[in-house]
């Protein structure tokens, strides 16, 4: 074991129990998009009370914040989250899916982890900058509704990111490996028609339904599908049928569309076309139509440089032991995901990874993926999403994931939200947080990496960014 290992195992062992009780209070307070003001509270104060520079509402949101130490060198800044998912209230530690609140939040995502593991990495910092053993300058970034809500990039249209050198981040996952691929851009945009109420039985030929309007576009949207590039994908949610009475007429409806593919541009074209089919719609139905952007984000650019070095310090840490009783709760949790989801996980796993070993993983077997998945880089796209990918046009950005559920487990799911406030999830959020350190401490230690990151943007970017949300369009914590 390295001297800087052992001093980061060590400075650990101080603050260990302190981080894994932030995160447990975060999951205890499951807060949604733009609305984690509790959540939000926690973390700026522990940062305080350590002595942090905290700026809170920063670019315009009440519920983003920067913690900042150090007054000389790079700029490192540790992206964390702490948002949760409507409708996923859950039970920790149990294997059968028990709502603590009926239609109550939960973190089905795993982001009471991934903020509070930057908290960890920032503090183990900012004692080595206490004791001069690194010269730089740490900033975490509290940065609300990555569900939905795309926090990071009104963050960056606001330049809250300016004079970063390097952003890193993570995500909790059922399995360990750098974040080496692309993801999808997308658009999420609202369609509000209004129509004319009626009785419907008396005098339905007075009314205009706007409901019909709704079922009409969403009609014109499946045939559209045929006509879009096969990575694309167009989902959408109707947020208001007008009413429960089917007696009247329907004077208001609204549906919620997000529209994803490979790049901003494939995602506008795909939108353009969208309008024009509610707009179609509105003309069938004598009703009016308008349209509301919500958010967007852009693809991720994975960084190379920096992706080396985590795969690095991932294998270095190595993979989390458990106890016997985490491996009989990991058991259980494995029988409660079906064939077909394991089979999906491993499917997934195999088409960004080609180089993992997938074949001989069987579901009765292996409860936890035995290796961190082999580092090359990658031209996949992933079939989501991340408002991280608008950091990574304007700053060297890299992320990675580490075990902290058992293999196979979905996100967004009760199964995972079960999972979040044990030693399963514990001992992977630790693992991240000691990786972001020592990556962080790399770069630090050795500046030109930082400057050959920088270079590896450029290249890729060449400058050519812009924010995918119109100035004009605000967060929408309503929605």
């Amino acid at each position: 074991m390295s001297s800087l290992l052992e001093q980061v195992e060590n400075g650990y062992k101080r603050f260990e129990n302190e981080i894994i009780e932030l995160a447990d209070r975060i999951w205890d307070i499951p807060e949604t998009r733009f609305k984690e003001f509790e959540s939000a509270k926690i973390l700026t104060t522990y940062f305080t009370q350590l002595g942090f520079e905290v700026e809170t509402g920063i670019g315009g949101i009440e519920t983003a914040f920067v913690a900042k130490y150090g007054s000389e060198g790079p700029v490192i800044g540790i992206l964390g989250e702490y948002d949760a998912l409507p409708g996923l209230s859950q039970k920790a530690g149990s294997d059968v899916r028990e709502p603590l609140v009926n239609g109550g939040n939960g973190h089905g995502c795993g982001h009471n982890l991934l903020g509070t593991a930057g908290v960890g990495s920032v503090v183990l910092l900012k004692e080595m900058i206490d004791k001069g053993e690194v010269k730089g300058r740490i900033h975490y970034y509290g940065c609300p509704a990555e569900e939905g809500g795309s926090g990071k990039t009104f963050m960056v249209r606001e330049g809250v990111f300016e004079g970063v050198d390097v952003a890193l981040s993570w995500h909790p996952n059922s399995f360990t490996s750098v974040f080496n691929f692309s993801s999808l851009a997308n658009y999420q945009v609202y369609f509000e028609f209004e129509g004319i109420a009626a009785h419907a039985a008396n005098s339905p030929h007075l009314g205009r339904s706007a409901l019909d309007a709704v079922e009409l576009m969403n009609v014109g949207v499946n045939y559209l599908r045929e006509h879009i590039p096969t990575s694309a994908r167009v989902h959408y949610a109707v947020t208001n049928t007008g009413g429960k009475s089917p007696n009247v007429v329907q004077a208001d409806a609204e549906v919620l569309y997000l529209i994803r593919s490979n790049t901003i541009k494939e995602v506008d074209d795909i939108y353009k076309r969208i309008v024009k089919i509610a707009e179609g719609a509105a003309l069938m139905t004598e009703t009016k139509v308008k349209v509301k952007f919500d958010k967007a984000c852009s693809n991720y650019i994975p960084n190379d440089t920096i992706n080396k070095i985590i795969y690095d310090k991932l294998q270095q840490v190595g993979l989390p032991n458990y106890n016997e009783e985490e491996l009989e709760y990991a058991m259980k949790m494995n029988k409660t995901i079906s064939s077909s989801e394991y089979t999906s996980a491993l499917k997934e796993i195999q088409m960004i990874y080609p180089d993992s070993q997938v074949d001989d993983i069987e579901q009765e077997e292996v409860t936890f993926y035995p290796e961190v998945i082999p580092y090359q880089k990658s031209t996949q796209t992933m079939s989501g999403s991340t408002d991280v990918a608008d950091v990574s046009w304007v700053v060297p950005t890299s992320q990675f994931f580490t075990t902290c559920f058992v293999l196979g487990t979905p996100l967004h799911t009760w199964q995972l939200v079960s999972q979040g406030k044990t030693g399963l999830a514990h001992k992977g959020m630790i693992y991240a947080s000691k990786v972001l350190a020592l990556t962080a401490i790399e770069l630090l230690q050795n500046p030109e990496l930082i400057d050959q990151a920088k270079a590896e943007l450029q290249k890729q970017t060449k400058g050519n960014y812009v924010n995918p949300i119109p100035r004009e369009v605000v967060p929408n914590m309503y929605g």
